[in-house]
């Protein structure tokens, strides 16, 4: 290999040509970089004369000066391409709780919303009486629910499903204050 070469990548198929030929190569490679005290090591497999299969290794340190280049150093493990069950199980698997998990968190946005126009109407209606609130209170209760459902599975924190449902409680608190059905007492009554 020349000597001007820096390039890891060359220096491994310099590696690899100085190294025998394996009858049976490597469906995939994959390189990372490494800390430059570390080893370089290279192992492929390949089809035993005896049966089944094995690897062959090769270590290169400093005292060869070929793989070394800027403090870098490559590590090269050959894998046959194909995952593990467990990861295409664990896929399968974040994939139907997205799903499900999305559909949790659309439900819930809707019931606040729905419980955020209620009282927009509510705020905005000239003749509005008392006992409409409790059909919010309602709507209020369901999207409670949801927002709990959602907490309880894991695809909500709960710090902010108490954060949305504190939204809905000051929203429904600040309508009754305007319309003058609740009364905040500026001084707590003390206990007899």
């Amino acid at each position: 290999m020349a000597a001007t070469s820096t390039s890891p990548l060359s220096s491994l198929s310099s590696l690899s040509a100085s190294l025998p030929s394996p009858t049976r190569l490597p469906i995939s490679l994959s390189l990372r970089a490494i800390s430059p005290r570390a080893r370089l090591s290279v192992s492929l497999p390949f089809a035993s004369p005896h049966g089944g299969y094995g690897s062959w290794a090769s270590t290169s340190t400093s005292s060869t000066g070929k793989l070394r280049r800027r403090g870098l150093e490559v590590v090269c493990e050959a894998t046959t391409g194909r995952r593990p069950d467990s990861v295409a199980k664990r896929e399968r698997q974040n994939e139907k709780h997205r799903i499900r998990n999305h559909a949790r968190k659309a439900e819930m946005r809707t019931r606040m919303k729905k419980v955020f126009r209620a009282l927009e109407k509510l705020r905005k209606k000239a003749d509005a009486q008392p006992e409409e609130i409790i059909e919010i209170e309602k709507m209020i209760a369901e999207a409670y629910k949801a927002i709990d459902k959602t907490v309880q599975v894991g695809a909500l924190h709960r710090n902010t499903g108490n954060h949305r449902k504190s939204r809905l409680a000051r929203r429904k608190k600040a309508i009754e204050i305007l319309r003058g059905w609740y009364v905040p007492n500026a001084e707590p009554v003390a206990a007899a």
